[in-house]
């Protein structure tokens, strides 16, 4: 009993031929560009004055990004978490929606709304304030459509939890801020971190919204998947490069986000 314990659960042998062909699927793309990239030459490539500022450049917006995501998503996911009604139900479905949208729709949302004809852009116009085909509409983009994966995360989570932490600090005389504070909080970490790593890779990958929403202009607004897709046609070894350092960059988050997940994960259980 101690050592199946130890081992962990048994599971039928077949399931390994079906997850094997998945983990395949997912793996052998991921290797076929590590055998295609011509290594000697990477350095050469990456030091590029197009590659340089397409990598600054997503870097700056997905903090940026990733940072809005934070400070706007995490007080909706506890909203819809703790809330019921109809109008959570709405809410939630209109968080999902940018999940499911086509970039390309999502950016010609945001460009119709904020753009400089658009339903607000018009109006902040008129002030001076132009935000379509700027650094700023990359971040509006890349927050659009990473925003939901932290809030889908940190909501999923708090719900599984249910509320009966909460309601014993309550009861004790504790207040809603000082429950948020010393219950709610502490235990949403780890599906913040998670959720969190998602915005950002979400953030970093981010191609149709950007396009539609603020164009390609080098150092502007040429994020790196933009610079690798123009590059994909005319410089083939250097788009491979960049999706190189695309590919590390997002193992990165991902990797050190389970990490700090897992040993928050610790703490909150003790």
């Amino acid at each position: 009993m101690t050592r199946r314990r130890a081992e962990g659960p048994a599971v039928p042998r077949w399931l390994w031929l079906p997850g094997g062909l998945a983990l395949a699927f997912v793996a052998g793309p991921l290797l076929g560009i590590a055998v295609r990239i011509p290594w000697a030459d990477v350095p050469a490539l990456l030091t590029a004055e197009s590659s340089i500022d397409a990598l600054r450049l997503s870097l700056l917006t997905c903090l940026a990004a990733t940072a809005l995501s934070l400070l706007l998503g995490l007080p909706l996911a506890v909203l819809l978490a703790r809330a019921s009604g109809r109008w959570a139900g709405a809410a939630r479905t209109l968080v999902t929606i940018p999940l499911v949208l086509p970039p390309v729709v999502a950016g010609l949302a945001l460009l119709t709304t904020l753009g400089r004809r658009g339903v607000l852009g018009s109006y902040l116009s008129a002030w001076g304030i132009e935000i379509g085909f700027t650094t700023v509409a990359v971040v509006v983009a890349q927050t659009f459509v990473a925003m939901p994966y932290l809030i889908t995360a940190v909501d999923g989570a708090l719900r599984s939890t249910g509320t009966a932490y909460e309601q014993v600090a309550a009861t004790l005389g504790a207040t809603p801020t000082h429950v948020l504070r010393r219950v709610t909080l502490p235990l949403m970490l780890p599906a913040v971190a998670s959720g969190t790593a998602l915005a950002f890779a979400r953030a970093l990958g981010e191609f149709g919204a950007t396009l539609t929403f603020a164009g390609s202009l080098q150092g502007v607004t040429r994020t790196l998947p933009l610079e690798i897709y123009l590059q994909r046609e005319s410089d083939t070894d250097a788009a491979l490069a960049l999706a190189l350092v695309l590919i590390l960059l997002a193992g990165a988050t991902v990797g050190v986000t389970t990490w700090v997940a897992r040993r928050t994960t610790g703490r909150v259980r003790s």
